[in-house]
């Protein structure tokens, strides 16, 4: 029997997305003001209710950068503490390549461009990261980490088995 009168905190850690999107050597990236500082970031955000993790890669990309992208590898599930606001994420990022680009669509309001960078460009802006994932998952990409996209289940509301 639960006690209504008592409430338990239940741990929930973010649930994040994230792309990396090569042309060559070069990597999408996006320029953020977060808390008041820039950061930099592949295309990434949180996991809406309701929403596949294949849906929230792709819509978070279109948001943020303009640009249409095709999933084609889970690279790696990543678990990490933030040091923005100390909750735990849990971030699945993907690889993806590009479709199309709508340079006149306007961009979420906390991203400030979207830009190509080489993998060194990108290790050297050291703490101006969003986060040590960025490289992580550029680099577990680099090695040739993929996983097919069936390794993930998406079972929508009102499903049975």
């Amino acid at each position: 029997m639960t006690d209504s009168s008592s409430t338990v905190e239940i741990w929930r850690p973010h649930v994040t997305v994230a792309c990396v999107v090569a042309d060559g050597d070069r990597y999408l990236m996006v320029e953020e003001e977060v808390n008041g500082r820039l950061a930099y970031n592949q295309p990434a955000g949180h996991l809406d209710d309701g929403e596949s993790l294949v849906a929230a890669a792709l819509r978070e990309t279109l948001e943020e950068t303009g640009w249409t992208v095709q999933l084609q590898h889970l690279i790696g599930v990543h678990q990490w503490r933030s040091t923005e606001h100390g909750d735990a994420v849990v971030r699945f990022s993907f690889a993806a390549r590009t479709i199309s680009h709508d340079p006149d669509r306007p961009l979420d309001t906390d991203i400030r461009r979207a830009l190509w960078m080489s993998r060194a460009e990108i290790a050297s802006l050291g703490e101006r990261l969003r986060s040590p994932m960025v490289l992580l998952s550029i680099d577990a990409w680099l090695a040739g980490q993929r996983l097919p996209l069936d390794t993930l289940s998406y079972l929508p509301e009102g499903v049975t088995t």
